[in-house]
């Protein structure tokens, strides 16, 4: 442990962390946890010209505090590189709305609060959780009552801050965006303007803190512009994804798609009892209807995607982590940021049409030096964003052999099953 006091935090927390399995420090985490507890400015450099205006509105609101933007591989202990920081000024200084931390997703908001909680312990740390899907007046009393950390969705933080004035963020110490690329970019679910919102209602002079697997434009364009020079790591590291990943692909006719995959889950089903599956698919639609379907065929699956409510989201991914379930069918709602530490497997039911997304995806299994394989199905109308993946991960997928017999064997009934599942659904 000595490795963890060596980055200068105090002893209460690195006896924490011992407890709660973390042993030593991993690069992530050397690398990000000293400049983040320093919280002080970096000497001025020498004058330069000023730097272009930012093409995203976003990054004038930086600080002017040692700033931290880590980029890892997915699993490689990102979350605890700013819960222990955190942990540590609050217990210095400990009053409430100390810390905001931002997540594109539900579920890894429970998640990031879950660690705060746990290595927070000592301090009798009060959290507070904001996303939708929930009851909003409950949510407002939480916060009124000045939790130390709010970890929230930047949608419900901003319809609260637009509707409600029983709490401040004004007093803030550190904003945290965890998926920054995520919360950034600009596209189909844009949070700028929820952001804009929550940006103006923190104080221009705090400490942010960005972390994410991978590093699109948007964080090179925040790298290049941000004016306070923040310090800024990025793994080193020839492939994008861990090498106990094994990572294959399986090329198969579109219309012939669905029996390949019942045909792989009875296969992995068949040799390992034991093990955990997630089907990633493209749409909420396909989610629902796989998840129908692979129950005709008695297999141990459960759904989650954004078109469910809140409650049920939470059971499915609590049945799963459990183990009660052994398959979980998902959309890229369960791409980001989850752990769930046993899951052998990964199938991408469609490629993705980022190589981003497939290295979230494919970041759920092989974690914290575990184990994993991932098979994406790919069409004839996939080659190109095989290759784009390869490209961007650095390596070459690797073919996963099939005994087509066993699934031209199966594929009249999976057809019909499948017609049925879709009749039902939209019927429901």
């Amino acid at each position: 442990m000595a490795e963890f006091r060596a980055l200068g935090l105090a002893p209460w927390l690195v006896e924490q962390a011992r407890q709660v399995g973390l042993a030593r420090p991993t690069p992530v985490q050397a690398a990000c946890i000293p400049p983040a507890l320093q919280g002080e400015p970096i000497p001025a450099p020498a004058p330069r010209p000023p730097p272009p205006p930012p093409t995203h509105g976003l990054l004038l609101s930086l600080p002017a505090g040692r700033d931290c933007l880590g980029c890892a591989k997915t699993g490689s202990g990102k979350t605890a590189a700013f819960v222990l920081p955190v942990l540590q000024a609050l217990s210095e200084d400990p009053y409430g709305i100390f810390c905001l931390v931002l997540t594109p997703t539900r579920e890894l908001a429970y998640q990031i609060a879950e660690q705060f909680r746990v290595l927070g312990k000592p301090l009798g740390l009060k959290d507070c959780v904001v996303v939708g899907g929930l009851d909003m007046v409950a949510q407002a009393l939480e916060l009124s009552r000045k939790p130390h950390v709010v970890i929230a969705t930047p949608g419900r933080l901003a319809d609260h801050l637009r509707s409600s004035n029983t709490f401040s963020l004004k007093k803030l110490k550190f904003l945290i965006m965890d998926e920054a690329d995520r919360l950034l970019e600009q596209g189909c679910a844009d949070f700028t303007a929820d952001l804009e919102v929550i940006l103006e209602a923190v104080p221009a002079r705090r400490q942010t803190l960005l972390f994410s697997a991978t590093l699109t434009d948007t964080l090179k364009e925040l790298k290049s512009l941000a004016a306070n020079r923040p310090f800024f790591w990025e793994a080193v590291s020839e492939v994008r994804t861990v090498e106990e990943l094994d990572q294959r692909y399986l090329l198969v006719p579109e219309a012939v798609k669905d029996a390949y995959l019942v045909h792989l889950v009875q296969t992995f089903q068949d040799e390992h009892e034991d093990w955990s599956i997630i089907i990633f698919t493209k749409t909420c639609k396909d989610c629902q209807v796989l998840n129908m379907m692979l129950r005709k065929y008695n297999f141990p699956s459960v759904a989650l995607h954004s078109m469910m409510k809140q409650r049920q989201r939470f059971a499915a991914l609590a049945k799963f982590k459990s183990s009660i379930f052994k398959i979980l069918i998902a959309t890229d709602v369960a791409a980001r940021g989850l752990d769930i530490p046993a899951v052998q497997v990964v199938i991408n039911h469609n490629t993705p049409g980022l190589p981003k997304i497939y290295i979230h995806r494919v970041g759920r299994t092989a974690r914290a030096g575990r184990k994993g394989m991932a098979i994406t199905l790919v069409t004839q109308y996939d080659i190109h964003l095989v290759h784009a993946i390869e490209e961007e991960i650095k390596l070459k997928l690797q073919e996963f052999s099939v005994e087509e017999r066993f699934v031209l064997d199966i594929l009249t009934q999976v057809n019909v099953t499948r017609r049925e599942c879709e009749i039902v659904s939209v019927q429901t």
